[in-house]
Protein backbone atom coordinates (compact mmCIF):
# COMPACT_ATOMS: atom_id res chain seq x y z
CA UNK A 1 0.00 0.00 0.00
CA UNK A 2 2.99 2.02 0.64
CA UNK A 3 3.57 2.61 -3.10
CA UNK A 4 -0.04 2.57 -4.79
CA UNK A 5 -0.76 6.22 -4.21
CA UNK A 6 -4.33 6.06 -3.33
CA UNK A 7 -3.75 6.57 0.65
CA UNK A 8 -4.96 9.75 2.28
CA UNK A 9 -1.61 11.16 2.46
CA UNK A 10 -0.68 11.41 -0.62
CA UNK A 11 0.68 14.73 -2.14
CA UNK A 12 -0.85 14.81 -5.38
CA UNK A 13 -4.39 14.83 -3.51
CA UNK A 14 -3.97 18.16 -1.70
CA UNK A 15 -1.63 19.68 -3.88
CA UNK A 16 -3.86 23.07 -4.99
CA UNK A 17 -4.11 23.24 -9.06
CA UNK A 18 -1.86 25.69 -10.68
CA UNK A 19 -3.49 25.69 -14.41
CA UNK A 20 -6.59 28.26 -15.03
CA UNK A 21 -9.61 26.57 -16.28
CA UNK A 22 -10.14 28.81 -19.60
CA UNK A 23 -12.49 27.16 -21.48
CA UNK A 24 -15.28 29.11 -20.17
CA UNK A 25 -13.60 32.41 -20.77
CA UNK A 26 -13.26 31.04 -24.59
CA UNK A 27 -16.75 30.12 -24.29
CA UNK A 28 -18.25 33.42 -23.07
CA UNK A 29 -15.78 35.15 -25.47
CA UNK A 30 -16.97 33.21 -28.81
CA UNK A 31 -21.03 33.88 -27.62
CA UNK A 32 -19.83 38.42 -27.28
CA UNK A 33 -18.24 37.80 -30.63
CA UNK A 34 -21.25 35.98 -32.28
CA UNK A 35 -23.59 38.71 -30.61
CA UNK A 36 -21.37 41.42 -32.08
CA UNK A 37 -21.51 40.01 -35.80
CA UNK A 38 -25.17 39.91 -35.64
CA UNK A 39 -25.89 43.51 -34.38
CA UNK A 40 -23.05 45.20 -35.93
CA UNK A 41 -24.98 45.50 -39.39
CA UNK A 42 -28.28 46.58 -37.46
CA UNK A 43 -26.45 50.05 -36.18
CA UNK A 44 -25.20 50.75 -39.73
CA UNK A 45 -29.01 52.23 -41.12
CA UNK A 46 -29.66 55.65 -40.52
CA UNK A 47 -32.84 57.25 -40.25
CA UNK A 48 -33.89 59.06 -43.57
CA UNK A 49 -34.64 62.63 -43.04
CA UNK A 50 -35.30 65.40 -45.17
CA UNK A 51 -33.28 68.42 -43.55
CA UNK A 52 -34.40 72.16 -44.32
CA UNK A 53 -31.36 73.97 -46.28
CA UNK A 54 -30.69 77.55 -44.62
CA UNK A 55 -28.18 80.19 -45.98
CA UNK A 56 -25.97 81.55 -43.73
CA UNK A 57 -23.46 84.63 -44.24
CA UNK A 58 -19.82 83.92 -44.07
CA UNK A 59 -17.83 84.99 -40.99
CA UNK A 60 -16.72 88.30 -41.37
CA UNK A 61 -12.59 88.55 -41.83
CA UNK A 62 -10.62 89.51 -39.26
CA UNK A 63 -9.71 93.29 -39.62
CA UNK A 64 -6.24 94.65 -40.46
CA UNK A 65 -3.97 96.13 -37.65
CA UNK A 66 -2.45 99.11 -38.52
CA UNK A 67 0.10 100.58 -35.79
CA UNK A 68 0.92 104.16 -35.41
CA UNK A 69 3.98 104.48 -33.29
CA UNK A 70 5.04 107.79 -31.23
CA UNK A 71 8.65 108.31 -29.43
CA UNK A 72 9.43 110.61 -26.83
CA UNK A 73 10.49 113.14 -29.41
CA UNK A 74 7.11 113.34 -31.17
CA UNK A 75 7.84 111.43 -34.32
CA UNK A 76 5.26 108.97 -35.91
CA UNK A 77 5.80 105.75 -37.27
CA UNK A 78 3.13 103.97 -39.29
CA UNK A 79 3.95 100.68 -39.05
CA UNK A 80 6.83 100.87 -38.35
CA UNK A 81 7.46 103.41 -41.39
CA UNK A 82 8.31 106.70 -40.67
CA UNK A 83 5.79 109.88 -41.33
CA UNK A 84 5.91 113.29 -42.23
CA UNK A 85 3.67 115.98 -40.71
CA UNK A 86 0.41 115.82 -42.20
CA UNK A 87 0.38 112.42 -43.65
CA UNK A 88 -1.11 110.76 -40.76
CA UNK A 89 -4.45 112.26 -41.33
CA UNK A 90 -3.98 111.62 -45.49
CA UNK A 91 -3.39 107.98 -44.53
CA UNK A 92 -6.34 108.02 -41.51
CA UNK A 93 -9.00 109.34 -44.43
CA UNK A 94 -7.79 106.09 -46.50
CA UNK A 95 -8.17 103.75 -44.15
CA UNK A 96 -12.21 104.95 -42.65
CA UNK A 97 -13.17 104.00 -46.15
CA UNK A 98 -11.73 100.67 -46.14
CA UNK A 99 -14.53 97.32 -45.63
CA UNK A 100 -14.08 96.17 -42.91
CA UNK A 101 -12.34 99.08 -41.53
CA UNK A 102 -8.39 98.37 -39.86
CA UNK A 103 -8.06 99.07 -36.34
CA UNK A 104 -5.72 101.67 -35.62
CA UNK A 105 -3.33 100.69 -32.48
CA UNK A 106 -1.38 103.85 -31.06
CA UNK A 107 1.92 103.07 -29.49
CA UNK A 108 3.56 105.77 -27.95
CA UNK A 109 6.26 106.01 -25.47
CA UNK A 110 5.73 106.99 -21.66
CA UNK A 111 7.62 110.31 -22.16
CA UNK A 112 5.55 111.43 -25.18
CA UNK A 113 3.53 114.64 -24.44
CA UNK A 114 -0.70 114.67 -24.36
CA UNK A 115 -0.90 116.89 -26.45
CA UNK A 116 0.52 114.96 -29.68
CA UNK A 117 -1.67 111.86 -28.35
CA UNK A 118 -4.74 114.67 -28.55
CA UNK A 119 -4.12 115.29 -32.02
CA UNK A 120 -3.63 112.02 -33.48
CA UNK A 121 -6.87 110.56 -31.41
CA UNK A 122 -8.85 114.33 -32.58
CA UNK A 123 -7.48 113.55 -36.24
CA UNK A 124 -8.71 109.51 -36.32
CA UNK A 125 -12.44 110.79 -35.28
CA UNK A 126 -12.36 113.39 -37.71
CA UNK A 127 -11.19 110.72 -40.47
CA UNK A 128 -14.09 108.35 -39.28
CA UNK A 129 -12.15 106.13 -37.67
CA UNK A 130 -14.11 103.40 -35.28
CA UNK A 131 -11.48 101.18 -34.57
CA UNK A 132 -9.49 102.88 -31.82
CA UNK A 133 -7.10 101.48 -29.27
CA UNK A 134 -3.72 101.72 -26.87
CA UNK A 135 -0.98 99.50 -26.97
CA UNK A 136 0.93 99.21 -23.52
CA UNK A 137 3.15 96.67 -21.99
CA UNK A 138 2.75 95.02 -18.73
CA UNK A 139 4.69 96.70 -15.68
CA UNK A 140 6.31 94.87 -13.12
CA UNK A 141 4.13 96.50 -10.19
CA UNK A 142 4.78 98.83 -7.89
CA UNK A 143 7.30 98.38 -5.17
Amino acid sequence: MIGSGHGAGTASHTAPMSEINTTPLVDVMLVLLVIFIITAPLLTHAVKIDLPQASSQPLPEKPEVISVSIDADGKMYWNDTPMVDGELAVKLQQISKQDPQPELHIRADKETRYQILAEVMADAQNAGVTKLGFVSEPGQGKN
